[in-house]
């Protein structure tokens, strides 16, 4: 059964979309973008803030659901500059650690929603 995952935890979703759904033991959590929960404003300060409020993000949603950064299967990341690459990566690794991080592409793209650099979703175990 389809389970619908929303948490005050992590941005409200700006479009007809939920933050996650859960269909069994599998979690697809939507894109996520560097909107501070509590503030609604978007932490833009350098890509390792911005890559940072994202994942932490990604993370309230994970949990809320009863996932976690280490049961993340797959992950899916959008850049707006492959040129960041190396800084976003940086942070990405902090919270996916070699020993278990997912499987996952990374691709640069022209723009994406309110104009931020990089956007994250996740497929997760749960």
């Amino acid at each position: 059964m389809k389970q619908i995952i929303n948490t005050s935890g992590a941005p409200a979703p700006i479009g007809p979309y939920n933050q996650a759904v859960r269909w069994g033991d599998l979690l697809f959590v939507s894109g996520q973008i560097a909107l501070d929960p509590q503030r609604g404003d978007l932490v833009l300060d350098s890509i390792e803030a911005e890559t940072h409020q994202v994942l932490r993000n990604v993370k309230a949603i994970l949990e809320a659901a009863g996932s976690s950064m280490q049961k993340v299967l797959k992950a899916t990341v959008f850049v707006k500059d492959i040129n960041q690459f190396s800084r976003i990566n940086t942070v990405y690794g902090e919270y996916f650690p070699p020993e278990v991080a997912p499987a996952r592409e990374l691709v640069q793209v022209a723009e994406l929603p309110r104009f931020v650099n990089v956007e994250i979703s996740v497929i997760a175990f749960v």
